[in-house]
């Protein structure tokens, strides 16, 4: 027996393992809507003009879908990297 150490450690325990590019592409894809709405002067402007609205306002409303569908990219990216792309409602991943 082994007295010294009695805990031994199981593969289930920590971080599960995860594909570092794949994270990485996530966050690019969360940076890019930032950056993009932090850069005012590319769009502090009135012209061109949709529906009546100015630029200004369509361009940072157009922003609300482009950021949706690259968040639902990282996240999906994210469960690839991590190896939890498939699971049944209500099922533990």
């Amino acid at each position: 027996m082994n007295s010294g150490n009695t805990a031994q450690s199981r593969p289930d325990e920590g971080p599960p393992p995860t594909d570092k590019t794949k994270m990485a592409i996530a966050g690019v894809l969360l940076l890019i809507p930032i950056v993009a709405l932090l850069w005012v002067p590319s769009y502090a402007r009135t012209e061109p003009e949709l529906l009546g609205f100015p630029f200004f306002f369509w361009y940072q409303f157009l922003w609300v879908f482009i950021c949706s569908a690259l968040t639902f990219a990282a996240y999906r990216l994210t469960l690839s990297a991590r190896g939890l792309t498939s699971h049944k409602v209500g099922e533990d991943r």
